[in-house]
């Protein structure tokens, strides 16, 4: 059904005997509106069957050809990145709404109250990215340390077989680990840090008496004694008023000029141009970011020149597994709300 909506390019008319576009969709099952599988940053296609076991889709492209006949078909909205924007408009054109599921945690890019204003339930896909997402902190950790990115380079460009003393890295295993945000994922990173023999330091709101036990961390109420004490800085906060830009300039020279700073968070929690300063003056040693503002960075952005600093396209949570099990949790939330029944992941605010 969803290749049969996509092929559906032209906005017919109900005249002549011709068909609308809505006459074409077979409404058996409930409609959700999304951003077309395999573009635009949509959900790949190959998670298409999970969906459509229970939904027809209609593209967001396709919706547009043919708004009028299709709002009203439409029970749920699923928000993959950025690429759909759920506004006041869209919001307004939709008249059976009753969900929307955001894939991923991070929320911060919809409106929760002017959706709920609407009678409409907003939900996320939490807990099943948290592996995912703190494999990749510790992998940006180990490729930072050891210097993994430019090896590879070093093996495919090299002119000589002496590896030039720039190339030594700085070990993992026994250094410290300094966590903002023992949160879910915080707590995955600070596990896998244990298996390093890392000493692990860790900042939050409040004190997480059986997580520091379990992982042997310590607390430290306020993040300038993490910051000055730490080899590694690993940020993983959720994204709010209260946390944007807490990694400023001020923060980044508390830290070793040793030291290395991670963002597996979200962008705006780092001031990125403080933290190009830092790292042009060696205030501290690299910086490795799983995210950035905007993403991605455009080409030629200062951050991306500079030769101590590994950057990826917020692949945090892409895996195949963990893609499958965030389509699947979406897929739970519509149907627990559309079913009447109270879904397991509610965003409030």
């Amino acid at each position: 059904m969803f290749h049969l909506i996509h092929r559906l390019k032209t906005p017919l008319l109900s005249f002549g005997g011709t068909r609308t576009i809505s006459q074409r969709i077979n409404m058996e099952k409930p409609c959700i509106l999304a951003t077309t599988f395999g573009a635009h940053g949509g959900i790949y296609k190959c998670f298409a069957p999970v969906v459509e076991k229970h939904f027809t889709i209609i593209p967001y492209e396709t919706f547009l050809l043919d708004q009028k006949n299709l709002s009203e078909q439409v029970k749920a909205v699923f928000v993959w990145g950025v690429a759909l924007k759920v506004d006041r408009g869209l919001m307004q054109s939709l008249p059976n709404l009753k969900v929307v599921v955001n894939g991923g945690v991070g929320v911060n890019h919809l409106d929760i109250p002017m959706i709920n204003s609407f009678g409409v339930k907003v939900c996320n896909t939490p807990h099943v990215v948290d592996n995912a997402t703190a494999d990749i902190g510790m992998g940006l950790m180990l490729a930072s340390a050891r210097k993994i990115v430019e090896g590879h380079h070093y093996t495919l460009t090299h002119n000589n077989e002496d590896l030039p003393e720039s190339s030594m890295g700085m070990d993992v295993s026994g250094a410290t680990l300094g966590i903002i945000g023992m949160g879910r994922i915080g707590y995955k990173v600070a596990r896998r840090a244990q298996a390093f023999d890392m000493k692990i330091l860790y900042h939050n709101r409040n004190r997480r008496k059986e997580e520091e036990r379990a992982v042997g961390a310590m607390y430290c109420a306020n993040m300038e004694d993490l910051l000055q004490q730490s080899d590694f800085v690993m940020v993983v906060v959720n994204l709010s008023p209260a946390t944007q830009k807490l990694i400023g300039a001020k923060e980044l020279a508390m830290m070793k000029p040793t030291s290395t700073l991670i963002n597996i968070s979200r962008g705006l929690v780092v001031d990125q141009d403080a933290l190009v300063e830092a790292l042009l003056k060696k205030v501290i040693r690299a910086a490795a970011l799983d995210v950035t503002y905007p993403e991605p960075l455009p080409i030629g952005h200062p951050l991306a020149a500079l030769p101590n600093v590994i950057i990826l396209p917020h692949i945090g949570t892409h895996s195949v597994e963990t893609t499958q099990l965030m389509v699947e949790k979406m897929v739970t939330n519509a149907l627990a709300v559309l079913g009447g029944n109270h879904p397991p992941d509610e965003v409030k605010v």
